[in-house]
């Protein structure tokens, strides 16, 4: 039976796209940024292509490896845009963003729906403003709100003073009020804990994404019967739509040893995975040493993934997005993704982001692809 794998590096960006400039990304390059900077060894990495895909001297390929460049055609630079984009939805307008904080027309049906106001109302660092407000939501419950770069509505609070469920009811009030013109591409739970100057994020994220606007590969594959698991944030980013197994897990060492585990069981169908703290963790803090750990974890995962997949079976490792933490900047930028794979013609490939769910389908079904995208090869 086949399987096709395809694991998102979140943020592993290949080089800024020609019109990173309207972003004000050029010169991001998150991949060879972080290898010029801290020398870090990736040698089976080097050895699917990765040294031509960033122009480092890493060494050959092997000879049955897939490597190049996959361009966002759509508009936007965030987690969402990527992935749908990836399974062939392709956004002709980015979401919107909001660098003056959400207008009245937001926040004020929002503060009446959950009956308390709200604190920040801005553009922010998420670590940086549970220090900064973290004692005021204490002793007030006041929910923290706030945005970034991207098309988000986060919500903040510790976890003693409103409790998860609560809070995540709370994310599902707004992502329904959140519709129309001020559609943001996610509303983030963001749960913290600790005490007064030792304020932390605990990993109970949860994003709750708008729906596709239209069928992804991960529905046309489910209408023909073809298993699809989803690993980290999938489930999330697609509204669990077109996923038949949701295995959340809130970090890359979990996401890592889910992958395995997957590959071990699945007989046929697609795993496809996001290891989400390349940008959550280390690319939104500028840590480049961390980034490099990161890589380094994923790196040492390939052989076993390598060892576990069959003659007929398909791996493909990319990104979303680029997040590069040796910049000034703290947002995502707008790059090129990288394609490194194995169980495809050999040698470069340059293409479209949706050429991964084109593939995908097409070597899972047996079909031309029925959505944007053209085979890998």
């Amino acid at each position: 039976m086949t399987r096709v794998f395809v694991c998102v590096l979140d943020g592993c960006g290949a080089g800024a796209l020609p019109d990173a400039a309207r972003y004000g990304d050029e010169g991001s390059d998150t991949l060879r940024h972080v290898l010029e900077r801290t020398g870090v060894r990736l040698p089976h990495l080097a050895a699917l292509g990765l040294g031509e895909i960033v122009g480092l001297p890493l060494g050959t390929p092997r000879p049955e490896a897939t490597y190049g460049r996959l361009a966002e055609r759509g508009a936007g630079k965030d987690t969402t845009t990527g992935h749908w984009e990836m399974m062939g939805v392709v956004l002709e307008r980015p979401f919107p963003t909001y660098p003056e904080g959400f207008p009245p027309e937001v926040i004020e049906p929002f503060e009446a729906a959950i009956g308390r106001r709200v604190l920040c109302n801005r553009p922010a660092s998420g670590t940086a403003i549970i220090d900064e407000l973290g004692d005021e939501h204490v002793a007030t419950g006041r929910p923290i709100v706030y945005t970034s770069a991207d098309s988000v509505f986060q919500i903040a609070c510790h976890e003693d003073v409103v409790p998860l469920p609560q809070l995540y009811e709370w994310c599902e009030l707004a992502r329904g009020m959140l519709q129309g013109p001020h559609a943001v591409g996610r509303v983030i739970a963001r749960p913290f804990d600790g005490t007064s100057g030792r304020y932390a994020r605990t990993p109970r994220r949860r994003d709750y994404s708008l729906a596709p606007p239209g069928p992804t590969y991960l529905d046309v594959l489910q209408e023909r019967g073809v298993p699809v698991v989803g690993v980290g944030k999938i489930g999330e980013i697609f509204v669990q739509r077109g996923v038949d197994v949701d295995d959340h897990t809130n970090d890359n060492t979990a996401g890592i040893a889910a992958c395995s585990r997957h590959l071990r069981e699945m007989e046929a169908g697609l795993l496809f995975a996001n290891l989400v703290d390349f940008d959550s963790v280390w690319g939104h803090r500028n840590d480049v040493e961390g980034f490099a750990g990161g890589l380094e974890e994923v790196d040492a995962a390939l052989p076993e993934w390598e060892s576990l997949l069959g003659p007929e079976d398909v791996m493909i490792v990319c990104a979303d997005h680029g997040v590069d933490p040796t910049t000034e900047s703290t947002d995502h930028s707008r790059e090129y993704s990288p394609l490194l794979a194995l169980g495809l013609a050999p040698g470069r490939y340059d293409g479209a982001q949706e050429d991964v769910g084109a593939t995908a389908f097409a070597h899972l079904t047996g079909e031309e692809p029925s959505l944007p995208g053209r085979v890998i090869g």
